[in-house]
């Protein structure tokens, strides 16, 4: 029998800046709220209709954090990699158990890739666990100047 895969991909815009906060351990943790959206013509009504649906994202690679907290700004175009996880707490008004079901990033099997260009360069930005590039800013070269040979 084969085992099992937890793994989440999504390409989304951010709804609102980045919280950031500190966590008891004095590590920092980062809580995103991503939209998708699904666009369909009503076979019916020939009406074009809109799905949105919001999806947390929490990051708790330091590294990662650091780079959110400097470049993903509201609006950010992102693509995420990372596993669902479902938590369990209680809430002091009702005492009631409540269930929040996010997207965590953390360990080698999340990253984070910025699909906004920055400036006029056309560069993606891509953040994975353990290593982080961001464009080179003197680099002024058109995308179709590149070579397109894979190297493996």
């Amino acid at each position: 029998m084969a085992g099992s895969l937890n793994k989440v991909q999504l390409i989304g815009r951010l709804g609102a800046d980045p919280e950031i906060k500190q966590m008891v351990n004095g590590k920092s943790v980062a809580r995103l709220s991503i939209a998708t959206s699904q666009t369909w013509k009503d076979k019916s009504s020939g009406e074009r209709k809109e799905k949105t649906e919001w999806h947390r994202i929490v990051i708790f690679n330091e590294g990662l954090v650091n780079v959110v907290q400097q470049y993903v700004k509201k609006g950010a175009n992102v693509y995420i990699e990372g596993q669902l996880s479902t938590r369990k707490w209680k809430d002091e008004s009702t005492g009631q158990d409540k269930y929040s079901t996010e997207i965590v990033l953390q360990g080698y099997n999340s990253s984070l890739t910025m699909l906004d260009s920055r400036g006029n360069n056309g560069n993606s930005n891509l953040v994975s666990e353990n290593k982080s590039s961001l464009p080179n800013e003197n680099l002024n070269q058109d995308s179709s100047d590149l070579d397109d040979e894979i190297p493996f």
